[in-house]
């Protein structure tokens, strides 16, 4: 595999080189707020769908080892690479299908089918047929996707303000005046707000943790044809639509359009055929917590932001060596912290993104369809609103062509 010696655009500024090029406090703390968002909003999910495969307490710890142990490595790995901010994660979407399709089949049923679905991944990587339609997809429809994708989590930071309204506006003046006096830091000085805010009204929950290593444990496959087409399949369909097309698509929004989709794909699936008898039930490229590392405040420099990525597989990796236990360190930050947080991470992509979608006048009306279809939050069978929203603004655009 031949990697591309020049995946993004260089701007002029000079490159930072040597180790405190790694310890930049936008670099830990975006990886870190990528992290804590992607665990506290799916991970109780996740627990629902180990239970319904009738995972026990060591199988679902090894569960998190092997999902934090393949998302870390993934993320370093790639990262590196390409020199882009490539961040995978867990399908959350994939999950929701599992809890709610596990429970007639078992166990070991269930890690056959993470396999077959790993395996259908990695055939898309590797025959390429992904990186054609991908490369088809106009930017403007991309970014007005990802608008869509992150306008809940702008919404959420000023809905969040019910709940806790000392702590959100805390964090919300914070990020405003570090705005003005120091740019690069306003995020990480926000999330240092809350937490502070947080611990002074008794609002984190630490007691009771035990920082104790998971282990790996063996769970043996076993196929049945039912199986994998009635859950195997749909696994592999969800995980593709609703989290490799949006996930690839803010790749590309953000300027790595030369960053190849098949080897990430490629590598995704064959991350999950090794660790599936682990618990690695799906890993797949990362839209929202990616925005996060591909944002202007991780990196005034598009070159040096896939640093942000890996300090984000560091994370991951942590989160997988200590299994449940990291997920309830989480779990202790209010939820209210959590959306302030992200909303305040995401609000520069957020903006980037509709200012794309909407600049041209030959695609504003079919991106306003995507950007809008994305962020109803419709499903159709079974696939999320980021797919359709997609579709929609093609099918738009298409017709606009054609009456042209």
């Amino acid at each position: 595999m031949t990697v591309p010696s020049d995946p993004v655009s260089r701007p002029a500024a000079s490159v930072r080189r040597g180790i405190g090029g790694w310890l930049r406090v936008s670099h830990i703390s975006s990886g870190f707020i990528a992290v804590l968002v992607g665990y506290t909003s799916s991970v109780a999910i996740v627990f629902q769908a180990a239970s319904a495969a009738g995972a026990q307490d060591a199988q679902l710890a090894s569960w998190m080892w092997a999902l934090g142990i393949g998302m870390g490595i993934t993320c370093i790995g790639l990262s590196l690479a390409w020199k882009a901010p490539v961040l995978t994660a867990w399908s959350t979407p994939g999950a929701a299908l599992l809890a709610t399709s596990l429970g007639d089949i078992g166990l070991h049923q269930a890690i056959g089918v993470f396999m077959a679905s790993s395996v259908l991944i990695t055939l898309c990587g590797i025959t390429g047929w992904f990186q054609k339609i991908m490369d088809w997809v106009p930017r403007h429809l991309a970014s007005a996707m990802l608008a869509g994708i992150l306008l809940r989590f702008g919404m959420d930071l000023f809905a969040s303000m019910h709940g806790r309204p000392l702590l959100v506006i805390t964090m919300f003046a914070t990020f405003i005046l570090a705005r003005r006096l120091l740019p690069r830091y306003s995020v990480p000085l926000a999330l240092l707000a809350g937490i502070v805010c947080a611990a002074w009204q008794g609002g984190l929950a630490l007691g009771g943790l035990n920082w104790t290593p998971a282990h790996p444990v063996w769970m043996a496959p076993s196929f049945s044809l039912s199986a994998l087409i009635g859950v195997a399949l749909p696994l592999f369909i969800v995980t593709m639509t609703s989290q490799n097309v949006p996930g690839l698509a803010v790749l590309r929004a953000n300027g790595y359009a030369r960053v190849p989709a098949s080897p990430l794909i490629s590598w995704t699936g064959l991350t999950g055929i090794v660790l599936a008898p682990f618990g690695g039930f799906a890993y797949n490229l990362a839209a929202i917590t990616a925005a996060i590392c591909m944002s202007p405040d991780a990196d005034p420099d598009t070159r040096e932001r896939y640093k942000a990525s890996v300090w984000a597989g560091a994370f991951y990796l942590l989160t997988g060596i200590f299994g449940a236990t990291v997920v309830a360190l989480f779990a202790a930050f209010p939820q209210e912290l959590v959306a302030a947080i992200a909303g305040l991470a995401l609000l520069g992509t957020l903006g980037a993104s509709i200012h794309e979608s909407l600049q041209a006048p030959d695609y504003r009306e079919s991106a306003l369809v995507t950007f809008l279809a994305t962020a109803s939050g419709m499903s159709l069978m079974g696939i999320g609103s980021a797919f359709w929203g997609l579709v929609l603004g093609a099918i738009c655009l298409a017709i606009q062509k054609r009456r042209a």
